[in-house]
């Protein structure tokens, strides 16, 4: 499937902007089920730094805001050739070892209710894929799928004590419960095409396991299924922290207003 992707994030300032640093996770790469065949990123408002590849071999871009700007516009767009490989990603590789995928981050400290969901589906039998795929549907059963309600701060025991939130805290529940059952895990940061519609409000998120023998095994618990060839894998990290598509600091204006515009379809091949 050739998925088409235009991706814009659009920041207006109370006030001029005296300096500003971006990191932008926003460059997917090609790897086993999907091939980019092109992908560029628009900047107004801001300049391009340096491009380099983090610690979890994510592409990223760090871009600088220019002097005083008030308004900064950052869009990507680019054609990307997937393939369904039932959530198959592959044998571990970058620079980090898989003992670093089972260490708990902030936003993905068990508590109690964690250790009670892992107790929940660890006795049901079966391997360890087997029991994954159970701990994906007790979590998506755990938590409504619900906006409004958690933020980009909100940790895992958090959300599964509010049992409503989105994507993202589908994906830190499902990872902090691996790493107790002492499977690493990891968040996916990246794109989904709907079935309903092309204009989205923002990207999604879904999560990694390793499972012995497979290697890095994707699980999409918001829509409880294994990622296909609709989805477009751009970055991992430990939790939403190391993943996130933006991520930086500005000095000078006091608030910001952000609007974000997204649209993934499927590009038809012309006869």
């Amino acid at each position: 499937m050739r998925l088409a992707i235009d991706h814009s994030t659009h920041y207006t300032f109370s006030g001029p902007a005296t300096y500003g640093l971006q990191r932008l996770r926003l460059t997917p790469r090609s790897g086993l089920g999907q091939t980019v065949e092109s992908w560029t990123i628009h900047l107004s408002g801001a300049r391009l730094q340096v491009e380099y590849e983090d610690e979890n071999t994510n592409g990223v871009t760090l871009i600088a805001l220019e002097p005083d700007v008030t308004e900064v516009t950052i869009r990507c767009e680019g054609v990307v050739e997937t393939l369904d490989q039932a959530g198959v990603v592959g044998r571990h590789t970058g620079f980090l070892p898989l003992w670093h995928y089972r260490q708990a981050t902030s936003l993905t400290q068990p508590g109690a209710r964690l250790r009670a969901l892992v107790g929940s589906v660890s006795g049901g039998g079966g391997d360890q894929l087997q029991t994954l795929h159970r701990l994906s549907a007790a979590v998506h059963r755990a938590i409504d799928y619900k906006l409004g309600h958690t933020d980009s701060a909100t940790g895992a025991e958090a959300a599964l004590a509010a049992g409503m939130g989105v994507c993202q805290d589908h994906a830190h529940v499902f990872i902090a419960a691996a790493r107790l059952m002492g499977v690493p895990a990891r968040y996916v940061s990246g794109y989904l095409l709907m079935d309903d519609r092309v204009d989205q409000d923002a990207g999604h998120a879904w999560a990694e396991a390793h499972v012995d023998g497979l290697g890095w095994i994707g699980f999409d618990i918001a829509n409880g299924m294994c990622p296909d060839e609709r989805y477009v894998r751009v970055a991992t990290g430990r939790d939403y922290g190391e993943a996130a598509p933006i991520t930086g600091v500005r000095y000078g204006a006091h608030d910001e207003s952000m609007h974000v515009t997204l649209a993934v379809g499927q590009q038809r091949m012309e006869q």
